[in-house]
């Protein structure tokens, strides 16, 4: 219906599975995977369109697996760099780390590090949501009160465009709304403050010609005069992110004869075109408390890291992976809300072991010319020596898997017979992966979780190889339930998934989550 031109869209619900406050990356990719799970989701966000310009750069090939999930790794593959890795030298330009990532497809079925233009992800993954019917988008839309009642909350908002202030109800309501969450100051939830607060100048360009000598590594350069970091992203465009000084003020610094001063080093003005130059203070937080009753909390407003390991964005898109499943198997009664009480102690051990690793390397960064950070590590996060990085690949904290042999770890995903890769045969579901030896049994246990068997010397019997087992049971968040090394085994893993029977703790009894 139309009116003086404007377009009224349809009314809203009176009531929704979930609402989730915030479409940026985290919040459209929750909402694609509840949407797979069909259920009725509302998403408001505060601004009229997407943000037109780069912020996150980077995402890693686990990430990939989620978009592949939602049926956009297709049309981003055109938009996409493959990173060769990041070089940190010293002012002298002697290397101090590398962190080399290896350019052929890895386990994940994809590569272990991609560049991308966040706005081009954010396009695609807002036009895969409005394929969806029971995605119920709404731009230009504030969030001002949240009133948790019994079995639902109650949300009132108003549309930014038109002065219109609108209520609804939703069973759980999600803030995936950055770093000054409004969803999260209804919680109450504080942040562990981690200490590092650092200021820097983020620049863009779009270069009229490579910039020589520089290439596709990232490169951070640890100048203790002027720390700064170099980033190759996809086609023409480039990043640099320059370490402000004490005093220093960032819109002084950003105007453009001033950037292309600091600049200098690299790049001419006649060299690119500025995009944009701001000031970024890079925080070290995460909150107490994810979840608060039916108010959760996911990507920035539960967890904030510097960006010199590549995982802001990335962890973003694992909570949303890790949490739809949950809220989906609650709201349709395979579970009790104490699932939803292993959304934090999953995930906010497993981010914080990356954001050990950004802070780790940060030191590297303003290091005054030493070779790398000897005597400093993380549990996860290992320098062989001064001049070798490894990507971290930690565990989840406990909750929803059991203690079998590598439970509580990210899958690998081999490619089948058919051609297709492991996910595409489950979609965002459980899957088990079983020997041909311990199939016969299985398939009666398994209930309604697809199974694939692993015919001798494929590279599913393979992956089983590697970890030394006869069966696997894959979340739908990718990540292990438990293992089986033979037939009593898998009955237990089976009924204790089927009655969803997790341990909460690494030490404790197995908790029964029930079943409705």
């Amino acid at each position: 219906m139309t009116t003086a031109g404007t377009v009224h869209p349809a009314p809203l619900a009176e009531q929704y599975d979930v609402l989730i406050v915030g479409m940026g990356p985290v919040g459209a990719t929750l909402a694609n995977l509840l949407a797979l799970r069909s259920m009725r989701v509302l998403v408001l966000d505060r601004e009229a369109q997407h943000y037109a310009l780069p912020r996150a750069v980077q995402f890693d090939g686990e990430c990939m697996r989620v978009f592949q999930t939602l049926g956009i790794d297709a049309e981003l593959q055109d938009d996409l760099l493959v990173v060769p890795g990041m070089r940190f030298v010293d002012a002298a330009g002697r290397l101090l780390v590398d962190w080399s990532r290896p350019l052929e497809v890895g386990p994940h079925g994809w590569h272990a590090s991609y560049r991308f233009h966040q706005p081009n992800l954010e396009r695609a993954l807002r036009r895969r949501l409005r394929l969806n019917s029971a995605v119920d988008i709404r731009t230009s839309h504030e969030v001002f009160s949240l009133e948790s009642r019994g079995d639902h909350v109650s949300v009132r908002f108003e549309d930014l465009a038109h002065g219109v202030l609108s209520s609804t109800r939703a069973r759980y309501v999600v803030g995936c709304d950055g770093a000054r969450s409004t969803v999260r100051r209804f919680m109450g939830t504080e942040l562990d403050d981690l200490r590092s607060h650092e200021r820097w100048l983020v620049i863009d360009v779009v270069v009229k010609h490579a910039p020589a000598d520089l290439g596709d590594h990232s490169v951070q350069f640890c100048d203790p005069e002027r720390p700064a970091t170099y980033v190759r992203g996809i086609g023409a465009r480039r990043r640099w992110e320059i370490m402000l000084r004490p005093g220093e003020d960032a819109a002084t610094l950003s105007r453009p004869e001033n950037t292309w001063a600091l600049l200098s080093k690299w790049l001419r003005p006649e060299d690119a075109s500025l995009e944009r130059a701001v000031g970024y203070t890079f925080h070290s937080v995460v909150a107490r408390g994810w979840r608060r009753g039916r108010l959760m909390i996911a990507g920035d407003a539960a967890h904030q890291t510097p960006p010199f390991a590549g995982q802001g964005m990335c962890a973003g898109i694992r909570d949303a992976a890790n949490l739809a499943w949950k809220l989906a198997d609650v709201l349709t009664g395979r579970s009790d809300q104490a699932l939803l009480d292993t959304y934090e102690t999953a995930r906010a051990p497993h981010v914080r072991e990356f954001i050990d690793a950004a802070l780790l390397l940060g030191r590297v960064i303003r290091a005054t010319g030493e070779r790398g950070v000897s005597g400093e590590s993380s549990p996860s996060t290992a320098l062989a020596g001064p001049e070798k990085f490894t990507t971290p690949d930690p565990k989840l904290g406990s909750g929803a898997y059991d203690d079998s042999a590598f439970a509580g770890r990210i899958s690998e995903q081999p490619r089948l017979d058919d051609g297709r890769l492991m996910d595409e045969f489950a979609g965002y579901s459980e899957l088990l992966v079983t020997t041909a030896a311990l199939a016969r049994g299985a398939l009666p246990l398994a209930g309604d979780i697809p199974v694939l068997v692993a015919e001798p010397a494929t590279p599913l019997a393979q992956w089983l190889g590697r970890l030394q087992v006869q069966a696997a049971l894959v979340r739908p968040d990718r990540y292990l339930a438990g293992t089986a090394l033979n037939r009593e085994d898998l009955r237990a893993l089976l009924s204790c998934h089927a009655d969803r029977c997790f341990r909460t703790r690494s030490d404790a009894e197995p908790k029964m989550i029930s079943a409705r």
